[in-house]
């Protein structure tokens, strides 16, 4: 392989890790204003956007988006969150929902 063609190979992965960590600064900063630690689930919104739900351990939730499911997960694990496949059982469970939430859930009625 020529130098040209190992450039150009590194250089999706290289900008793969920068978007993630600067993703990862915000996910880190998050957890550390709620509780030190927080857990986190990675969900396709669409094909040009994934979504990190992080939850942290106050209970208190957010969400970041990232523009694939490799740069999402990455800072996910950069951020050192712990993983969920689904947000279910206990990962629910600890979300704390305020006022704002419920007024914002009591417009969608169908």
């Amino acid at each position: 392989m020529t130098s040209a063609e190992t450039a150009t190979t590194a250089a999706p992965d290289a900008r793969v890790e920068r978007r993630a960590k600067r993703i990862a600064k915000h996910l880190t900063s998050f957890a550390a204003q709620h509780g030190g630690s927080a857990d986190g689930v990675v969900e396709y919104v669409g094909r040009t956007a994934t979504r990190i739900v992080v939850v942290g351990a106050d209970g208190t939730w957010g969400d970041q988006v990232a523009p694939t499911y490799a740069i999402g997960r990455r800072a996910a694990e950069l951020a050192g969150l712990t993983l969920h496949d689904d947000f279910e059982g206990e990962l629910g469970a600890k979300v704390k929902t305020g006022p704002y939430e419920w007024k914002r859930m009591a417009g969608i009625q169908i």
